[in-house]
């Protein structure tokens, strides 16, 4: 909402009864998203978590025993 909020296609009235919140509500996420956006960008994502459970070569035991049955 925030978003469309501040691409300014709608008014905040028209996105908040899109939506079903009050106006004012659309107001404070837009301000908020626009005081606050540089600091979405400034954390750096680290590597995603490696699954276990996603090796190769469980993967393949598991296709070979799926086969099997």
């Amino acid at each position: 909402m925030a978003l469309a909020a501040v691409r300014g296609l709608k008014t905040v009235n028209a996105i908040a009864q899109d939506f079903g919140v009050h106006p004012t509500q659309v107001g404070l996420w837009k301000k908020e998203l626009q005081e606050q956006a540089a600091s979405l960008f400034e954390v750096k994502r680290g590597a995603k978590p490696v699954d276990p459970s996603a090796t190769p070569e469980r993967l393949y035991s598991e296709i070979g025993r799926l086969k099997m049955e």
